[in-house]
């Protein structure tokens, strides 16, 4: 079991080495680390052949016409799901030791899962379905590939909660994001045994992924909450409350997944009830624990002193994801329709945990043996990325408020006002910071990767 050294005291703050990571746990985790990124450079390749399949002279390479769709459902994946599940991964490992071959096995399962993502789109149509949550390539390699990763996952989730005791914030986070996951995955089989094979693909799977879809998010909040703090305890950031208090606001951001199988109960999986019920869960289940813990963040982080150069990258992305997390929760007020301010609110939301865990994976490289030798890129990459992605959204939420529909493109966007066509730029050239920014990240971690370890960690 993990001893930490500060846990119910008054500025309650935990770093990294108050865990007592064994060399078995850095490993672990390392190796988690390493499949994320693997996922995140994955994906960028991914939105560059996404470029290239509708670019004359060069989609003709593609035997398949809708090589497109099937390399947005990789992409997506890939950058949201199994980075996500990789990074759950890393926390899990951090905080209980685990039996060293399951562990191992764990991991192995998620690489496993991930090389037969990356290969299926090339295997031929596999006939993408752009369905919300995870998407999916109607293959038998897909299908296997996802179902390794998050395997890999639930027995590392199922692990936590055999070897862990939640005596303090950090740990009742991945905790209750460990708890979450293995809801969305009873969620998943659950609606995989109620649902009628018969249906049209797209209705199939819309439903399939719709309420583990909503549970995981609680899973993703608790280990975002995990890494805010760790972040925070990295560059000296004390919480100005006790660390009990932050223990009962954590598990009180993971009180409404206790509903999931409520509603499973009390309504058929593929009802108009049960996709409501999961939406009101999310509306009005999603912001218990981050709100409290988030503005306590941000008054503590307002009176810590400036953080050192080393520090910086962490400290910078915690303060992005925070305001990119928050942005995302206030922008979800003003959804009106079924327009673009929807994809705002998510991105906003889904962005600020990336960030955590960009911000967290910087702070545990060096314990992991390896330095960051890039040290003004990873300083300036939470800057560039989350200032992309807030113009990202805002031009979004803006657009969205003018009437532009979602999932359109073109002509169908009806950009027939100024002021349409100004808050879509901005949107463009918001995503296209961040799309830089996403790149510094996973290029100063690969960068520290290939040169290799420096000294023995743990």
């Amino acid at each position: 079991m993990t001893h930490l050294k500060t846990t119910q005291t008054i500025n309650a703050m935990t770093r990294i080495d108050d865990l007592s990571l064994s060399g078995a746990q850095c490993d672990n985790a390392r190796r988690w680390l390493q499949a994320g990124v693997t996922a995140l450079a994955g994906s960028g390749l991914f939105a560059i052949l996404l470029v290239a399949s509708r670019t004359p002279g060069i989609q003709e390479f593609f035997p398949w016409l809708d090589f497109f769709r099937t390399a947005l459902v990789v992409h997506v994946d890939l950058s949201v799901l199994v980075w996500f599940l990789a990074f759950a991964g890393v926390l899990q490992a951090l905080i209980h030791p685990g039996r060293a071959g399951v562990s191992r096995l764990a991991v192995w399962l998620a690489w496993a899962g991930l090389l037969a993502v990356c290969v299926t789109p090339f295997t031929g149509d596999a006939g993408p379905i752009l369905n919300n949550y995870v998407p999916v390539l109607q293959h038998p390699l897909f299908h296997s590939g996802l179902a390794l990763i998050a395997g890999g996952v639930l027995m590392n989730s199922f692990a936590t909660l055999r070897t862990v005791s939640p005596n303090e914030p950090v740990e009742m986070a991945v905790i209750t994001g460990s708890i979450g996951v293995i809801f969305a995955m009873g969620s998943f089989a659950w609606t995989l045994s109620q649902l009628d094979s018969g249906l049209p693909a797209e209705a199939y799977y819309e439903f399939l992924f719709w309420g583990g879809g909503h549970a995981v998010q609680f899973a993703w909040v608790q280990f975002m909450l995990a890494a805010w703090l760790l972040s925070a305890g990295e560059t000296g950031v004390r919480m100005p409350v006790r660390g009990a208090l932050l223990s009962v606001l954590v598990l009180a951001g993971a009180a409404p997944l206790l509903a999931v199988p409520l509603i499973h109960a009390m309504s058929p999986v593929d009802s108009a009830e049960s996709r409501i019920a999961f939406i009101r869960l999310m509306q009005f289940g999603g912001g218990i624990g981050p709100i409290p813990i988030g503005l306590l963040l941000l008054y503590a982080l307002a009176r810590s002193a400036t953080a050192k150069a080393p520090q910086k990258p962490v400290r910078y992305a915690l303060w992005a994801s925070l305001v990119l997390f928050g942005a995302g929760g206030l922008i979800a007020i003003a959804i009106r329709g079924v327009t673009t301010t929807i994809p705002a609110h998510y991105h906003g939301s889904i962005v600020g945990v990336t960030l955590a865990f960009m911000g967290l994976a910087y702070a545990l490289l060096p314990r992991f043996g390896y330095d960051i030798g890039m040290r003004r890129t990873a300083q300036w990459q939470p800057v560039v990325y989350g200032a992309g992605q807030l113009l990202h959204i805002s031009g979004l939420a803006l657009s969205g408020m003018l009437g532009i529909q979602r999932k359109t493109a073109g002509s169908a966007q009806a950009l027939d006002e100024v002021s349409k066509v100004m808050t879509m730029a901005v949107m463009g050239l918001g995503g296209l910071l961040a799309i830089v920014g996403g790149a510094m990240f996973v290029i100063v971690m690969l960068a520290a990767f290939i040169k290799g370890k420096n000294r023995v960690s743990g």
